[in-house]
């Protein structure tokens, strides 16, 4: 292998083109971005520099040692299609790169409401995205945010830090139902009560309001939340529409096995465009959590290179953290809808505690902790050892 294209220049990427290196690959590597940015990190976004407690400098995620990675890289260059018989990648400026390998990195983008093209309001994927919006959010403006994930969450968080009069919308019953489930949610919704911010759960959007510049969010149970910047925080799209027709397997991203190989030989998929199989999950996951990003692109390369590779046995655990409110939730493990949570330490109502997640047969299969930082630690090491042993 003399030519490896990676498409995508975020952490992902980035983590590619270290471990195609690190592996003993010696040849031509060229990483196409569609951001004039070189890699940065993102969670900051949402948190230290929207807060402007950290600078986009402070981002920067290459380091002194990435200097002598040579790399050819092609920024703020779009991947229009990918020709699978030669390994090409078309640029939108038409030049054609081709390659013995490829790997796909190209993430997600953030979902978009209907209306969404008033002024005032913004999503918040990219660093474009988190200047415009510290930009905006002065004090005196009045916020409402759609959507209270992880993204919406730590919006919230980090605006109400700053003064700024906050609502939250969510469409579920509790904030982030689905991965850590309606008992713990509730807990996540006490906190955006702990800084005064309002929390409109159960209920759906039914319009943006304003001519020209949003004024105000109609809620689908008839109320009016006025706001001078809205921020949508609804989900991501994988960016995957240039692979159509490519003979790619498409399903809600890239589809690939546990390593991040896809159906067309030399290729692999890694972060939030791939759809993958994942260990001790029963369906295939697509993993938008800065963990895997640095994680599953060793296992492709390895792949690439016809490498053996046994990854660590917490590798196995998909992992995620949200700062919020001053603090810090760390969950690992795969829940399901039968699962049961309990907590074993420390005391909910003081947001200082670590809950376990059963499944049916009562064997722990996650890890929820709000500040327990240690005992987390040892209960994901503990988690990934029992799970590896089992399967």
């Amino acid at each position: 292998m003399r030519a490896v294209t990676v498409v995508g220049a975020s952490l992902a990427g980035l983590t590619a083109v270290r471990a195609l290196r690190d592996q003993g690959y010696e040849g031509r590597i060229t990483v196409v971005g569609d951001e004039v940015h070189a890699p940065y990190d993102r969670p900051p976004l949402s948190k230290d520099f929207l807060a402007g407690t950290v600078s986009e400098n402070d981002l920067k995620l290459q380091t002194p040692e990435d200097a002598s990675l040579d790399v050819d890289w092609r920024l703020g260059r779009t991947a229009e299609a990918l020709d699978t018989a030669e390994r090409a990648i078309v640029l939108d400026n038409g030049e054609r790169i081709v390659s013995d390998g490829v790997v796909i990195a190209t993430g997600a983008r953030a979902r978009r409401l209907p209306g969404q093209g008033l002024c005032g309001v913004h999503t918040l994927r990219t660093l474009d995205d988190a200047i415009a919006l510290r930009k905006a959010l002065v004090p005196g403006s009045r916020l409402v945010v759609i959507g209270a994930g992880f993204i919406g969450s730590e919006i919230a968080s980090t605006a109400a830090g700053m003064g700024i009069e906050t609502d939250v919308v969510e469409a579920e019953p509790v904030p982030l139902r689905k991965p850590l489930g309606v008992e713990m949610g509730r807990v996540c919704a006490a906190l955006h009560a702990t800084r005064n911010v309002r929390l409109h759960t159960g209920v759906g959007v039914a319009g943006l309001v304003g001519n020209g510049r949003v004024a105000a969010v109609k809620l689908a149970n008839g109320k009016t939340l006025p706001a001078d910047v809205v921020v949508v925080g609804i989900g991501a799209v994988p960016c995957v529409d240039w692979l159509i027709g490519s003979g790619l397997r498409l399903d809600n991203g890239v589809r690939t096995d546990a390593r991040g190989v896809t159906n067309v030989p030399k290729v692999v998929a890694v972060g939030d465009c791939a759809n993958s199989d994942r260990p001790n999950a029963t369906t295939p996951m697509r993993l938008e959590h800065w963990t895997n990003a640095v994680q599953q692109p060793i296992a492709a390369v390895s792949a690439l290179l016809s490498r053996n590779y046994t990854p660590p046995a917490h590798h196995r655990l998909p992992y995620f953290w949200s700062d919020q409110y001053g603090h810090r939730i760390q969950f690992a493990g795969h829940r399901t809808e039968n699962t049961t949570v309990e907590v074993i330490e420390g005391d909910v109502e003081a947001f200082d505690f670590l809950a376990l997640y059963r499944d049916r047969t009562g064997s722990p299969v996650a890890v929820l902790a709000v500040d327990r930082a240690r005992s987390f630690g040892r209960w994901r090491r503990q988690l990934a050892t029992l799970l590896s042993t089992s399967h």
